[in-house]
């Protein structure tokens, strides 16, 4: 069980650095969303999370969504991989948790059909169990508009994340007041995960490569606990080493990233769009 753990861990840290590398190459592509001004994109998009998140209609939270997945068309991004990265975790989870919504104790409504049916009702304490258990109506459309929000969400972060290269991405947010030091951390710790990942990747494989297979389960968890206090050491020696080479080469709290941003004809156009679309929005409440 221990050498599958080791095996399974492996896989998941190279499928980690894989993705990284792959999210950096949909940055590369020439796409929509790919030539237009990151600080345009940023922007843009954020008010485009904010009308997501003050919609109260699912019909246009279904447009949005829509919307996201001819974005990631005209992106080249592969549509299989961008709504698995969407619906993976987040939205899944949020379903999940807007279950108990689903029933008339939580959401009281029209009956759409009964799930339980007990002799009596019920009292435990402020809380009452009604003699019929049903899905409501109510429940399902808010349980449906908590979903679709969260996943349209996600598709619009997504959609600024994948096609956008990261230190642009970071030299972008400069434009919404983020302190210098943020945006520096924010740029050593993508930096440096991608480090650690290939390290832990490296110890693995040493470990495979040498296997013995006489060792016993104990002394499998033994080496796995070890090799993250391993890890440790190396981390806080390698933070102190790069800081001290940035201190030796004179820098100074101020970040330069030696690319100039520009703003087009194609941002303008882009920016024209995301006002029609809020319009649009605005006109339907």
């Amino acid at each position: 069980m221990a050498r599958d753990f080791i095996a399974k861990t492996m896989a998941e840290v190279t499928a980690a650095i894989e993705d990284s590398i792959f999210a950096n190459k949909y940055a590369s592509a020439k796409g929509l969303l790919q030539k237009i001004d990151p600080r345009v994109k940023l922007i843009t998009i954020l008010l485009l999370l904010i009308v997501t998140g003050l919609a109260r209609n699912i019909r246009v939270l279904c447009y949005f969504y829509i919307l996201t997945l001819v974005l990631a068309i005209l992106s080249k991004l592969p549509l299989g991989f961008f709504i698995k990265r969407v619906w993976l975790f987040i939205p899944l989870f949020a379903g999940i948790i807007a279950i108990p919504a689903l029933f008339n104790i939580v959401t009281p409504g029209k009956a759409l059909f009964t799930v339980f049916t007990f002799s009596s009702s019920h009292h435990f304490g402020p809380f009452f169990i009604p003699k019929e258990i049903t899905v409501t109506l109510q429940g399902v459309t808010g349980a449906a508009m908590l979903v679709m929000r969260v996943a349209t969400s996600v598709s619009f972060a997504v959609l600024l994340v994948i096609t956008t290269k990261w230190v642009r991405l970071l030299k972008a947010l400069s434009v919404l007041k983020v302190p210098e030091i943020a945006i520096l951390i924010l740029a050593m710790t993508y930096r440096y995960i991608q480090l650690m990942l290939r390290t832990v990747e490296g110890m693995l494989l040493a470990k495979k490569s040498r296997h013995i297979s006489n060792m016993k389960i104990k002394e499998e968890h033994g080496w796995i606990i070890s090799r993250f206090g391993v890890l440790i050491g190396k981390s806080y020696r390698l933070s102190n080493d790069v800081h001290l080479a940035m201190i030796s080469r004179g820098w100074s709290e101020n970040s330069k990233l030696m690319d100039d941003f520009s703003i087009g004809l194609i941002d303008l156009l882009w920016v024209v769009f995301t006002i029609g679309v809020i319009s649009c929005w605005i006109i339907s409440r």
